[in-house]
């Protein structure tokens, strides 16, 4: 039963639903970017059974990058303690053991390290929600697909179609959320937003008929969306449908 604040009359949430929330971001859009690409990547080259403890490194690795930029953006290191000290270990951990099979993964490392780089450097600005920042965290994604090939002992120009087809899916997505959410009504964005879609169009239609006719839908998505007014919500649930269909057909036209 839920307690209350007797002297307010508002409610409180349960303890440990407080608890939990301390321990996850609230950033829903970042699961479908750690999810599909890591998927892309292993359904491409088959599953290895290192592809588990790289997932696990993956997401505690997120979760770890993310409240070491909240710390940095805040100045409040003891804030984030719990949080560090539980994603910490575990993603060094889980970490180890994936480097340990395949050691050429750490040929990712100076990407990765650049990349993260230039979130804190956002973080330190207070601008972590800056087109840039948001396309630096699109390519660090993207690159598990390159990184989950490699630790199955496949080349990477085997996943190249499937990693640019990602890419392109996930930039675009920075770019038509902004246009309904936060950038809503700005011109210099939703064209943006289309001419890119359109763009990407262009790539795809080098990559199979399946690809091309889910860009179109892609592309119908950026132009007519925006002219209405949807709820986050279902703005979250039209790119959950749309990332499904991205993975589906970019693993099968491989």
């Amino acid at each position: 039963m839920p307690t209350e604040n007797i002297t307010t009359g508002t409610r409180r949430p349960p303890v440990r639903r407080r608890t939990a929330r301390q321990f996850i971001p609230p950033q829903h859009g970042a699961w479908a970017m750690l999810l599909v690409p890591w998927l892309a990547g292993v359904l491409s080259v088959g599953f290895r059974w290192p592809h588990l403890p790289l997932a696990g490194a993956w997401l505690a690795g997120y979760l770890l990058s993310y409240y070491v930029l909240q710390a940095v953006k805040t100045r409040r290191l003891s804030r984030f303690r719990p949080q560090l000290m539980l994603y910490g270990p575990v993603t060094a951990a889980l970490g180890l053991l994936v480097v340990t099979v395949r050691p050429q993964l750490l040929v990712y490392a100076p990407a990765y390290a650049l990349l993260l780089a230039l979130n804190v450097v956002y973080a330190r600005r207070r601008r972590e929600r800056a087109l840039v920042n948001d396309l630096v965290s699109v390519v660090q994604s993207c690159l598990m697909v390159f990184v989950a090939a490699t630790l199955a002992g496949t080349g990477i120009s085997h996943v190249t179609p499937v990693f640019t087809v990602v890419l392109l899916y996930f930039t675009g997505t920075v770019l038509y959320v902004k246009t309904m959410i936060r950038e809503r009504g700005k011109s210099s964005y939703y064209w943006a937003s289309v001419i890119y879609h359109a763009l990407a169009l262009g790539v795809a239609a080098f990559l199979g008929i399946p690809l091309t006719a889910v860009f179109v839908l892609l592309l119908l998505r950026a132009a007519a969306l925006p002219r209405h007014r949807l709820t986050p919500k279902h703005v979250g649930m039209i790119e959950i449908a749309a990332s499904a269909l991205v993975l589906i057909t970019a693993v099968a036209a491989r």
